[in-house]
């Protein structure tokens, strides 16, 4: 069984389990944003080319069609994983983060979404106001980046930090 240790600051990092959690966070958070934008007839290929937007604007990414959807797909992974390498980050300084996953998760969960909505978009080449137009779609998405984001990437971390048993 593993155990925490509280000298995790300099502890090496067991990179599966980040891997892992970011990934499930990826994913929890995609089938959200397919089935929420669905109302507005929106389509996978559209969702994943909006994030690609990030990179080369709204236009060249609808006009680079599979391509741009592709960068938008592993542009999302990419934050997500390093979401929760991040979380394994912070961890490390404050190991009270492992021990309750579960609502340290949540909140950073906010975190993230909050540094993505008013930092990371609009540093990037995506058009502004990509919210849907839904008064509850803010919280839904707030309560998703809790729970299908902030609560796998520190579940991650726990697991990535965890001492092994010895053999």
């Amino acid at each position: 069984m593993a155990t925490l240790q509280p000298a995790l600051a300099f502890r090496r990092l067991r990179h599966g389990p980040l891997l892992l959690g970011g990934a499930v966070a990826g994913l929890l958070d995609l089938i959200w944003a397919c089935s929420l934008w669905a109302f507005a007839g929106a389509t996978p290929k559209l969702i994943l080319q909006a994030i690609g937007s990030g990179w080369v604007g709204r236009e060249a990414a609808v006009a680079g069609g599979w391509a741009t959807a592709l960068l938008g797909l592993l542009s999302h992974f990419g934050i997500t994983i390093a979401m929760a390498y991040v979380y394994a980050g912070a961890a490390r300084l404050l190991p009270a983060l492992l021990r309750r996953p579960v609502a340290y998760g949540a909140l950073y969960g906010i975190v993230a979404w909050a540094a993505m909505v008013h930092v990371v978009v609009p540093l990037s080449a995506a058009p502004a106001n990509q919210s849907p137009p839904w008064a509850w779609a803010l919280w839904a998405n707030i309560a998703v980046h809790m729970f299908a984001v902030g609560v796998p990437c520190a579940l991650a971390a726990r697991a990535a930090l965890a001492a092994r048993e010895p053999y």
